[in-house]
């Protein structure tokens, strides 16, 4: 029998009666998405501040099933489950870096003493240091540990439930090998277990490139579900390459030769801040037929550092692309990155600036016209304006200017001159201006080229459900775990990290597994496997529904009976469709001659069957 528990201790039947369940016949004001929305008036669970819910029995039931076939499958892929305190210590965290580079996204405290802790939004360092104080030599390894706890993280905008919130539970492994070829085959063996789990739990997923972040190291995938309510970017190729937005890079084309192209010439483009303006005027006034994609926009970033120091940064790159906010904090990690505001140009723009010389400088900032090159009356050339390039200046008034890979030696640009009302065309890259470097923080499009040369590439939006990395050295290196080598040499240890989002991907079936009624869980994770429903008045039904409850409890199924008796049949169905128990079995009318109604919810198909063979039809 498939369904069949192999948790033992849920085998008992649950009275609806005794259940601690209150449906709900309106929809909570706050829920964005179908998830949340049932999940909270299925009674499933109830909200107790913003991206924080409280778990009730069914629900409990539920996160229950789907965590058995994780540890399932983390025991088939060697690995030994252990627990930490979501409660940490300072110091681990301070020897890694990421006490700082976490910034305001974790929930920080102190205790009486006044000493620093974190609610953990992730566990590294804490595996490390267990390994370390246990483990010494070559021959203990390799090993896999891992926990499923309850993870912090002080999310600005919570929302849609369960999907983005302040506490969430994970599945959080780590691999430890003495070899680079070790840790491939561990790392293997955790991303094969992910693809078990996820077909076990009838979710779609893409495996694509990722970005580390702030975990760190080399190989770095993630496991997304396609949704049109994910919060992710990703896109693929008919060729087979697939990676998030953070981690897609640009195929930059070759560089184009310089000799023979002609010199930057300023002209006027009166009230021209916006692009489309620029094109506009470049059109009328050098006769052309130019698009956003011939113009440089010059746009100014403030990152905002550890330390608290706050920088202005100018990214150059073609008018038809915008800045992806995802793909900057990528880029710019781990400071915080977001438009210049007001304030940072005026503030700028107010500074007294002196050349090399000592002599008084006052270019500034003009919104709508910032270029990378100025014209220099002194010596009637274009001079670099923007980047480290920019010698009249000096070094700590520079600003840092980088460019898109698109923007090569040789390509030719219309952009701004930093003069009211004017704009320079043909001001050509390598010539006339260069970057201090290139950075991805364009958005992407359909079409653009993969980076594999596999072809263009189509966008799609998904939820990430987990997360592979190799971590490498980064951690053991910061903490001192090492061990002896078969030659009795002290080497660093070489990690991996894996985590799955256990309460999101309970959301994420609940997403794909209801109907306008409510849910309908997968056999896999239902919180039970029958719901018994006795209706009517006459004790018969209720004879019946009790002793078919207690022979299917017998036979192994896990039994919700619904024993209300002065419930209306309406409220009990409508009850029975909300919670979404996937088999469910009414006694009602036909009670008297030993007949019940099969009602399979996830079909639609209702049979009425004698009540003796009933548990045989469940069973097959």
């Amino acid at each position: 029998m498939t369904a069949q528990r192999t948790l033992d201790w849920m085998l008992v039947v649950t009275r609806l009666s005794h259940l601690f369940l209150r449906t709900l016949r309106e929809d909570p004001a706050d829920a964005e998405v179908t998830s949340h929305r049932l999940l909270v008036r299925a009674g499933y669970i109830r909200r107790q501040a913003p991206g924080i819910f409280a778990w009730l029995p069914l629900g409990l039931r539920v996160k229950a099933r789907l965590e058995q076939i994780i540890r399932e499958e983390m025991a088939a892929a060697g690995a030994q489950e252990v627990h930490f305190p979501a409660l940490m210590p300072r110091e681990p965290y301070e020897a890694t870096g990421r006490w700082e580079e976490y910034g305001d996204g974790i929930f920080h405290l102190h205790d009486r003493k006044g000493a620093d802790y974190l609610l953990a939004p992730t566990h590294e360092e804490a595996f490390t240091l267990l390994v370390k104080d246990l483990y010494s030599s070559y021959k203990d390894l390799p090993v896999t540990l891992y926990q499923i706890q309850d993870k912090y993280r002080d999310e600005a905008r919570p929302r849609a439930g369960l999907l983005r919130g302040r506490e969430f539970t994970m599945k959080d492994a780590y691999s430890f090998d003495y070899t680079d070829a070790g840790l491939d085959a561990s790392y293997s063996a955790q991303r094969d277990a992910y693809e078990r789990i996820f077909q076990r739990l009838g979710l779609e997923y893409a495996i694509v490139q990722a970005d580390a972040g702030a975990m760190g190291g080399s190989r770095s995938e993630e496991f997304l579900h396609p949704t049109a309510v994910g919060e992710d970017t990703f896109v693929r190729s008919a060729g087979g390459y697939a990676a998030n937005v953070e981690a897609f890079t640009t195929l930059a084309p070759d560089p184009l030769p310089i000799e023979g192209l002609g010199t930057p010439e300023l002209f006027d483009t009166p009230d021209a801040a916006s692009i489309e303006a620029v094109v506009a005027a470049s059109n009328n006034a050098l006769a052309g037929e130019y698009r956003a994609a011939d113009t440089l926009k010059n746009v100014v970033l403030a990152l905002t550092h550890l330390d608290g120091t706050r920088e202005l940064v100018v990214v150059g790159l073609p008018g038809d692309r915008e800045v992806d906010t995802k793909r900057a904090e990528v880029a710019f990690a781990p400071a915080d990155v977001e438009p210049a505001t007001e304030s940072d140009f005026a503030t700028h723009n107010a500074r007294d600036l002196w050349d090399a010389a000592g002599a008084p400088l006052r270019p500034v900032l003009l919104k709508g016209y910032i270029g990378p090159a100025l014209w220099d009356e002194a010596s009637a050339t274009w001079r670099q304006f923007l980047g480290h390039s920019a010698a009249q200046f000096r070094p700590e008034q520079r600003i840092r200017y980088l460019l898109d890979p698109r923007v090569v030696d040789g390509t030719r640009w219309i952009t701004g001159a930093n003069i009211d009302q004017k704009h320079v065309h043909s001001l050509v890259a390598g010539r006339d201006f260069a970057g201090d470097g290139f950075v991805e923080v364009a958005t992407v499009r359909e079409g653009d080229p993969a980076p594999d040369g596999s072809g263009p590439v189509t966008l799609a939006r998904g939820t990430e459900i987990g997360h592979v990395f190799q971590l490498g050295r980064k951690y053991a290196e910061a903490l001192g775990l090492k061990v002896l080598d078969e030659n009795g040499k002290l080497v660093t240890v070489t990690m991996g990290s894996y985590g799955i989002g256990v309460t999101r991907i309970l959301a994420i079936i609940a997403e794909l597994n209801n109907d306008a009624k409510g849910l309908i869980w997968p056999a896999s994770v239902a919180p039970f496997d029958v719901h018994v429903v006795a209706t009517g008045k006459d004790a018969t039904a209720f004879a019946l529904a009790e002793s078919l409850s207690a022979e299917l409890e017998a036979a192994g199924f896990d039994v919700l009976y619904d024993d209300r008796r002065k419930v209306s049949p309406g409220v009990k169905f409508g009850d029975a469709e909300l919670v979404g128990v996937p088999q469910i079995v009414i006694v009602g009318r036909g009670a008297a001659d030993g007949q019940v109604e099969l009602w399979d919810r996830r079909t639609g198909d209702r049979d009425v069957v004698p009540a003796v063979e009933a548990v045989a039809r469940l069973r097959a």
